[in-house]
């Protein structure tokens, strides 16, 4: 499915995607092809759904976004430090 056609199927409503075909591009992580996993009342609802789906399969790539967005161009992050065993588990 692409991003035009979630915006028609989901207006003005939280999801959560998958990316099946992702590539990164100037910084930019672009989403070609995603699947809709979830919707979500709102977006603290989307930031819980996705980390747990993230903490079951972190493997996989799951986005949370809000159909408003009009391109699924995400900004890339490096993680910079060191991951405690003594982290919240919930974050």
């Amino acid at each position: 499915m692409d991003w035009s056609e979630i915006q028609a199927t989901y207006p003005d409503t939280w999801l959560i995607l998958e990316a099946l075909e992702a590539h990164s591009e100037g910084g930019l992580r672009i989403l070609d092809k995603v699947t809709v996993i979830t919707t979500c009342e709102d977006g603290e609802n989307a930031a819980r759904a996705y980390r747990k789906l993230h903490k079951e399969f972190p493997e996989r790539e799951f986005y949370f976004i809000h159909t408003s967005r009009e391109t699924l161009k995400i900004e890339e992050r490096l993680w910079v430090g060191i991951r405690s065993i003594h982290a919240d588990p919930d974050c």
